[in-house]
């Protein structure tokens, strides 16, 4: 892939969708660049979806996680432009498809660079969310002689006790239900507890959650 001819920038925030554009001009001179503010305004160009779409998140009419499942089912390749650097919106994202993921917090020039990456198949991640990926997948050590958790069984240990409930977890990491309570179950099995208040109890030793629970 050597370029794009057309792109959709979208984002409720005039001064962000000027920097994507300014980032994709950059990235891709002579590309045609459409602009939406919203999920509203952004449907227009489902039908005659871009080859590539510059989506943030938090739009005033929905999450942009939608968008990019409906897009990326058309072929378009979805780059996620957002200040939400938290597994929480990270994992959803790119399960709903996006192939890159960036942060609003870097000059036009690194993000066109990033963009320009595209062409050599290098997709466009922010470093700090590149180490949050490498990070996901390593194995946690233990503490004090108790057993390694993963990076998602931690994420599921954090949640659960923090009070959500496994359908939240799901939702949350974008996953399916059973996925997260066979998660779950292998945390339980691990840590060598059976109920709730036990997990609780372990994710505060690990300082994965505070005494306030």
């Amino acid at each position: 892939m050597s370029g794009f001819e057309r792109a959709l920038v979208v984002d409720d925030l005039a001064s962000s969708r000027d920097w994507l554009s300014r980032a994709l001009a950059q990235a891709f001179p002579g590309i045609a660049i459409s602009v939406a503010a919203s999920l509203a305004e952004a449907q227009a160009h489902v039908e005659r979806a871009p080859p590539l779409a510059l989506i943030d998140l938090g739009l005033p009419d929905g999450s942009g996680i939608h968008l990019i499942e409906r897009l990326q089912a058309q072929g378009t390749l979805c780059i996620v432009a957002t200040v939400f650097d938290d597994d929480a919106h990270l994992f959803p994202a790119l399960h709903a498809g996006a192939q890159g993921y960036v942060l609003k917090d870097q000059s036009t020039e690194n993000l066109a660079a990033m963009l320009g990456g595209i062409a050599a198949g290098q997709p466009p991640l922010s470093p700090s969310i590149a180490r949050r990926l490498l990070r996901h997948f390593q194995p946690v050590a233990a503490e004090h002689g108790a057993p390694a958790l993963t990076a998602r069984e931690t994420d599921v240990l954090r949640l659960i006790a923090k009070g959500h409930t496994v359908a939240e977890v799901a939702s949350l990491l974008g996953l399916s239900r059973h996925t997260a309570a066979g998660y779950l179950k292998d945390v339980y099995r691990k840590l060598s507890v059976s109920s709730r208040a036990e997990v609780t109890l372990v994710a505060r030793r690990r300082g994965l959650v505070g005494t306030e629970i």
